[in-house]
Formats: structure tokens, sequence, C-alpha cells
């Protein structure tokens, strides 16, 4: 079904868990039979490197977007809002070279608006149909619209229904007919037998800089003087893997995905950023989390806070971040129900496959 038809795949490169969920559909393409060419950059080029060194790998540029350590991240956004535009036209641009010279034929985007072809079929993902903001929610959900609308299918990684996890970020509008929901992505393997706990605690880093290293800083400190046993996982796949261990503390840069499962399995609390892909991980696998938003990013703000208000899971900004709080608080929260896991990716995907 498959045989001839060479799939790229393109992360947006702001932190890694763009590149995370395009694991599961990378692994079923190559089920199918499928060629698959990884386009990416910066962290979430190094990760995939490592989870499929045997691929081809393309650099395609990212947008260079500066986080602040201070104010809002919205701001800061809106300033970048002609650099983005440049970066969307330019990746467009170095995408048809790539086209042409590798022969593509369809295109799957992870949240890269520019990464559409005339010549492709163009599989668009995204969990933010609407973008999060204080102000001008109608007008940016017009313009994402409008970028989106480029593309012949958009997949939201979901439920259609409830009980869903993006909430408003893909439910509040009326969507098209070329959106399809795929139901959650997850890179791990969740009916695989339990592990005994090993840790307390484990810390995933992960981000874009300079929050990413301000979050490591402030967690790592906390759990030092815990002396609970504690993992933490700086998100760093660009480092060769190391081992270090500080009292209580075991730390490593990088771990593969069948790693992080197992390491997750073995440990009783999990505390990470409220990204969306490892919501969907955190979800899959059922566990007890406590999240801690990148300050001033609205998303990770508002998916937080819908988890705490249904119960699932505690949260804390950031600048108020307090381990013994946040432990004790968190068991009142009764985690991620279990997922009802239907098999609607691997129905777009052969869809997808078997058109000419």
């Amino acid at each position: 079904m498959a045989k001839g038809k060479r799939i790229l795949i393109c992360p947006l490169d702001w932190g890694l868990g763009h590149a995370t969920r395009c694991i599961p559909i990378i692994r079923l393409l190559q089920q199918k039979g499928a060629e698959v060419i990884i386009a990416a950059d910066k962290r979430p080029a190094e990760l995939l490197k490592k989870e499929f060194p045997h691929l081809k790998h393309i650099l395609l540029k990212g947008y260079e977007i500066q986080y602040p350590k201070k104010g809002s991240m919205i701001f800061a956004m809106l300033r970048s809002i002609p650099k983005i535009i440049k970066g969307i036209k330019a990746e467009n641009e170095d995408l048809s070279e790539i086209i042409k010279k590798h022969q593509i034929n369809v295109v799957i985007s992870d949240n890269r608006y520019g990464c559409w072809n005339a010549n492709t079929k163009n599989i668009f993902i995204t969990h933010q149909l609407m973008i999060k903001s204080p102000f001008g929610e109608n007008t940016l959900h017009r313009i994402v619209s409008k970028y989106i609308d480029q593309f012949d299918e958009c997949w939201v990684p979901d439920h259609e229904k409830e009980p869903n996890l993006s909430g408003d970020l893909s439910h509040k509008y009326p969507l098209t007919e070329k959106t399809f929901f795929i139901g959650p992505l997850t890179r791990f393997k969740p009916d695989r037998d339990q592990h005994q706990i090993e840790y307390d605690v484990m810390a995933i880093i992960s981000g874009p800089e300079p929050q990413r290293t301000l979050f490591e800083r402030i967690v790592s400190e906390q759990l030092f003087k815990s002396g609970l046993r504690s993992l933490v996982v700086f998100g760093l796949p660009e480092r060769t893997k190391k081992i270090e261990q500080k009292g209580n503390v075991t730390m490593i840069s990088h771990l593969s995905s069948d790693d992080m499962e197992q390491m997750i399995d073995r440990s009783n609390l999990i505390i990470s950023r409220s990204g969306y892909s490892t919501i969907m991980d955190l979800s899959a696998l059922q566990k007890k989390a406590i999240f801690i938003p990148t300050p001033g990013q609205t998303e990770q703000e508002y998916l937080a806070k819908e988890l705490f208000k249904k119960n699932i899971a505690y949260y804390q900004k950031q600048s108020e971040f307090d381990l013994q709080k946040s432990i004790a608080e968190s068991a009142k929260f009764k985690g991620f129900p279990r997922q009802d896991m239907k098999n609607l990716l691997e129905e777009r995907v052969d869809l997808i496959l078997s058109s000419e």
C-alpha cells in the first residue's frame, strides 16, 4: 500500500513536545512500509536522530524566537510576529527545495505553518486551533485558520468529545471538514508490565530557554534538600548520555522513549511542564503529576488550570513552587483516568498512504 510513498516529517523546534509526539506517527508509517525523512532543527532534531538513527535527517531551520526571562510571553510573541511570518515564508521556500531534491509525496507538519506545498499531500498536526490570549483571541483564531486552510488535512491529537485533554484549544470554535481528531498521541506503550517504584519524584525538565534552565534550577535545589529519592531528566538530547548522582538525586541529560517510559513507571510522582505532549504521555500511563507551566505561556497555563479544575493534577506557578506543599496537595487529586485508545491515527495514515 505504501510502496513508493516518501513522507517528510517536520516538527516545530519550540521545546521537545512537537518532536516526541511525532514518534508514534513515524513508527506507524514505518510499519506500513512508507519511507520516512525527518526535517527538523535544534533539540527536536537531536532527539529524533537518537530515536531514529537509521532514517535520513535534514536541517530545516526554525524561527529563532527568543523567550523572555521575565514578563509576558504573549507580548514577547506579539513583538516576534514579523520574525515568525518571515520564518514561515523561509521554511516554505526551503521545503520546496527539499521536496524537489528528495521527491517527497506527503508532508506532515507539526505546527510549522509554512510546511506545505502545491505538489504534495499536506497534513498539519496541532492541538491549538485557537491561541489562548488575554485579548484578541478571535483575531488570532482567524489568522491561525488561514494558515491551516492551506493544508489538505488538519489532525488534532485529542478526543473529539468529552473527556478530552485540550479543552478550548481544539473545541471552542466550529471545525472545518478537513479537521480530523486522531486521539491523543504518545510515544509510550502503556500496555507494558508495571515496574516497582524506584523514585519518590521524577522531574522532567523541558521547554525553550532561558525558562528551561530556570525551571531546572528551582526544582533541583528543592529536591536536593528534600531527601526524597529523586530523578531529574534535563531534556538535553544534544549532550551525550551522562548520569550523575548527587546525594538523593540522580541526574541524566536525556532518555530514549523506552527508557523514559520505564523511569516514569518507576516513579511515584512526576513534576513537569504542562506542555500538551507531556500531558498526553502522562495521561497514557495514568501517572499522577504536578504541573509547573512555563511562565507567561498561555497555553500551558490554561491546560494546567483545566486539569486542576477537573481534579486530575495539582499545579503551581514557577515563582511560587514549593515542593513539600505541592506533594501534599497532589495527594488530593485523582490523576489521569484510563483512556479509550482507538485506532483513529491508523485510519488517517491508511487513507493517506493509499491515496494517489
